[in-house]
């Protein structure tokens, strides 16, 4: 079980974290929702919750709940720049398909089961 960052996304949460002291980490998994069923979340983990699994990379807490980790296992977070701005990408091994507008994704069931 793994959850990476990519060298930008891992500065960016770096800098996330530096400057938010109460925070202990990155809290990462999936939520229902869109029309595909399940959307990335990430923040900032202000605590260590009961189930989390906690994954650490050069420093930086990775915190994921009991009902994302099969779903978000083998991720890659990475941080893009797109024109003006930035965004965090989700490389997810688990995602079968993607609802058009690129909000949401579906699971192919017996991968993450």
């Amino acid at each position: 079980m793994s959850i990476t960052l990519s060298p930008a996304a891992l500065a960016r949460v770096q800098r996330y974290l530096s400057e938010t002291p109460d925070a202990i980490g990155l809290r990462f998994g999936v939520t229902r929702t869109g029309c595909s069923g399940w959307q990335h979340t990430a923040d900032l983990a202000k605590d260590q919750r009961e189930g989390d699994t906690v994954f650490e990379q050069d420093g930086v807490r990775i915190l994921v709940d009991a009902l994302s980790l099969p779903i978000v296992d083998g991720t890659t977070i990475d941080l893009v720049q797109q024109r003006l701005g930035e965004q965090f990408v989700f490389r997810n091994p688990n995602a079968a398909d993607e609802c058009g507008c690129g909000e949401s994704f579906t699971t192919d069931e017996s991968r993450v089961a």
